[in-house]
C-alpha cells in the first residue's frame, strides 16, 4: 500500500491572500533575516491581522539550518503558544519550521533521529503553513527536513509522514526579485528533484507525470527566468514546478546526486541546488552504466532525440549540461574554486557523509564508497562517467 501525500496548494499571483481567511489566534513565523528585510515578513504579518490572527517571528534561521536552530525555535514556540507555524522562505526557514514545529508537539524527540518509523503527536497544538519564496527545494510540498549537525559536519536527511505542512502557498510574486545565481541555483535543484523522482526505485505512476510536468517546465523557462528575473510568466511557472517536483519527490524519493550533494554543501559548504545541480549529469551517467533506465523516457518527454535508452540517456546528460552552461552554472566541483588540496583532503569525510545519506539506498545502481570517491573525483576534474 502506498499514500500520496500532498498539502492544500494555494497558487498563483494572489495565493497569499489566502491568509487572510485561516481561522485561528496566533501563528509563529520561522524564517531569516533577509525575508525580514526584503519585506516578506511585514506582507505575511499584515495578512494574518486581517484575519485577526496575532503573530510572532523567529528570524534567526541560517543556510543549512542546524539542530541548535531548531531547539530554540521550538523553546520560543512553547513559550508564545502558537495555533499556527509559518515557515517563510527559501528551504532552510521551512524545513527548520517543519522540525521545530515537531519538537513543540513533541518536546521529548531528538531532531536529530527524526524518523519515519517513529509516532509523532501533530496538529494537537498547531497545524503549518509553508511559503517558499525561492522556486527550488520543494520543502513546502513535502515532510522531509535537511538539518545540519554541526558538531559532526554533517547534513542530516530528516523526516516523518505527519510533518508535512498543511497548507503551500505557492506564490511567484515573492521570486520576482531573486538574483540571476539563485534562480540558477535553486533552478537547477527543481530538476535535480525531478530527473531523480522519475528514475528512483520508489518511482510510482502517481508521481511520473509530476516529475515529467516538472522538467519540462525547467527545460523551457529556467533560461528565460535566469536572464530576465522580472518575467513574470517565467518567474509562475518554475515556482510551479518546484512545487510539482516536490510533490514527485516527496512521494517516491531522490537518488544519488542529493546524497553527494548533501555531502557537498556539509563538508565543501556549497550552496544545495549548485551541488546536487552539480552532480546530476554525472550521476545520471553512472546510473546508466550499470543498467539504470527511464532516461530514455524523460529524453523522449522533452524532445531529446531518444530512438532507445542508450541515446534517450545521453541526449539527457548533454541536455544537463548545456541548460548549466546558459545559466553560467559550474559542471565541475574545480570549478566551484575549490582547491585540489582543498578536494583532497575533504574526500573522507565527503565519501562517508554520502555513504550514510539515506537517498543513496534508492538510486537504480547503489553507490559503495568505492563508487564514492571516483565519482567525486570524476566531478572534481569535470569527467564523464565510464564506470
Amino acid at each position: 500500500m502506498w499514500i500520496f501525500n500532498s498539502p492544500k496548494v494555494v497558487f498563483g499571483d494572489d495565493a497569499l491572500e489566502h491568509l487572510e481567511n485561516i481561522q485561528g489566534h496566533r501563528a509563529f513565523i520561522v524564517t531569516d533575516s533577509n525575508m525580514v528585510q526584503f519585506g516578506f515578513v511585514k506582507q505575511v504579518q499584515q495578512r494574518l491581522a486581517v484575519a485577526n490572527i496575532e503573530s510572532a517571528v523567529f528570524a534567526d534561521v541560517e543556510p543549512n539550518p542546524s539542530l541548535q536552530t531548531v531547539l530554540r525555535a521550538a523553546a520560543q514556540m512553547t513559550e508564545y503558544q502558537p495555533d499556527w507555524i509559518v515557515g517563510l522562505g527559501g528551504g532552510s526557514p521551512i524545513d527548520a519550521a517543519k522540525a521545530a514545529w515537531l519538537m513543540y508537539e513533541n518536546p521529548d524527540a531528538d531532531p536529530a533521529t527524526i524518523n519515519p518509523m517513529d509516532v509523532y503527536s501533530l496538529r494537537v497544538k498547531a497545524r503549518m503553513i509553508a511559503i517558499p519564496t525561492t522556486s527550488g527545494t520543494g520543502s513546502e510540498a513535502t515532510w522531509a527536513t535537511v538539518l545540519t549537525d554541526t558538531e559532526l559536519g554533517m547534513k542530516l536527511s530528516l523526516g516523518a509522514p505527519d510533518m508535512l505542512p498543511d497548507v503551500a502557498i505557492v506564490d511567484s510574486t515573492l521570486t520576482m526579485g531573486l538574483p540571476p545565481r539563485i534562480t540558477a541555483d535553486t533552478g537547477m535543484d527543481v530538476l535535480t528533484h525531478a530527473i531523480e523522482a522519475y528514475s528512483c526505485t520508489l518511482r510510482n505512476d502517481f508521481t511520473d507525470g509530476l516529475a515529467l510536468k516538472a522538467t519540462e517546465l525547467v527545460f523551457k523557462y529556467l533560461p528565460v527566468a535566469y536572464a530576465n528575473g522580472s518575467d513574470a510568466d517565467a518567474r509562475l511557472r518554475m515556482h510551479s514546478a518546484a512545487t510539482i517536483a516536490g510533490l514527485a519527490f516527496g512521494n517516491a524519493m531522490l537518488g544519488v546526486s542529493h546524497a553527494m550533494g548533501h555531502s557537498m554543501g556539509a563538508v565543501l559548504h556549497v550552496p544545495h541546488g549548485r551541488a546536487v545541480g552539480l552532480i546530476l549529469p554525472y550521476a545520471i551517467e553512472f546510473t546508466a552504466n550499470g543498467g539504470g533506465t527511464r532516461y530514455g523516457e524523460i529524453a523522449h518527454f522533452v524532445h531529446l532525440p531518444a530512438h532507445d535508452e542508450e541515446e534517450g540517456t545521453a541526449a539527457l546528460v548533454q541536455a544537463v549540461r548545456e541548460i548549466s552552461a546558459q545559466v553560467s552554472f559550474a559542471t565541475s566541483i574545480k570549478a566551484l574554486g575549490i582547491e585540489r588540496a582543498t578536494f583532497d583532503k575533504a574526500l573522507p569525510k565527503l565519501v562517508s557523509n554520502a555513504e550514510a545519506d539515506n537517498q543513496l539506498f534508492f538510486n537504480q545502481r547503489y553507490a559503495d564508497s568505492g563508487d564514492l570517491a571516483r565519482l567525486f573525483e570524476y566531478a572534481y576534474e569535470g569527467r564523464s562517467i565510464d564506470f
